[in-house]
């Protein structure tokens, strides 16, 4: 990537990190540029189709919904976005593994013809060194993480004993091995983690739950950081079933 995309690309970032108008000065500063060459720089944003509100004088918002044009990933990105597609390839339920080749194949097919041999003789690869397959009801438990439904599960913890749980998935963990599902339990009242190993059976409601999925995020980020705070050492494995 030029030296000039470089610069576009981190312009670009910044401004869609604004919520309000950022002065010319402060973008052109940050960038080590004068104010010229940032208005240039502007004016070729908007070319490629950013519609960035304001003037000189009066500071710069990008409305957001622009999408980035592929060729401006530098190196390092286009490289992130080959090995996180390869390992989700590897180490997703089917379903979820087919959409990674998909995204990944679009993404090559609008990359200029450099940066496309760049991603199609890559060197980074994610083989599947774990023995065990993706459960078969992982993407049971994507789409109701997705439309936030209740799910009523059989599970069976690391004892072998059974329970019958009605839960509200809002998050997934794909480790090497294992699947690590967080959820607020109705059972137990409160935020439990269950390994995706151990479901014996699921079950979509096709109930919405009460709480939105990002209320549900920000409360168990809220509970663990007082676990660990609370707890010597900051283990929190003990909550893990």
């Amino acid at each position: 990537m030029s030296e000039r995309a470089t610069r576009l690309l981190r312009l670009l970032d910044d401004l869609r990190r604004r919520r309000r108008p950022v002065p010319g000065r402060e973008l052109a500063d940050r960038l080590g540029i004068s104010l010229r060459t940032l208005y240039r720089d502007i004016e070729a944003l908007r070319g490629q189709g950013a519609e960035i509100h304001g003037d000189p004088g009066l500071g710069y918002l990008l409305r957001p919904g622009f999408l980035l044009p592929a060729m401006m990933f530098c190196d390092e990105e286009l490289e992130a976005l080959v090995l996180g597609a390869r390992w989700v390839g590897s180490h997703a339920d089917p379903e979820l593994a087919a959409a990674a080749t998909r995204a990944l194949d679009r993404l090559v097919g609008v990359l200029p013809a450099a940066l496309r041999l760049q991603v199609e003789t890559s060197g980074l690869f994610a083989p599947h060194w774990a023995p065990s397959e993706p459960e078969p009801w992982l993407p049971i438990l994507r789409r109701a993480i997705r439309g936030e439904r209740a799910l009523r599960m059989h599970y069976a913890d690391a004892a072998g004993r059974g329970s019958e749980r009605t839960i509200w998935p809002f998050a997934m963990a794909f480790l090497s091995d294992t699947r690590l599902l967080a959820a607020w339990c109705e059972t137990r009242g409160d935020f439990r983690h269950f390994r995706a190993d151990r479901v014996v059976s699921l079950e979509d409601t096709g109930v919405r739950y009460t709480v939105r999925r990002h209320e549900l995020l920000r409360r168990w980020h809220a509970q663990r950081r007082t676990v660990r705070h609370a707890t010597p050492g900051g283990d929190d494995a003990a909550d893990n079933q």
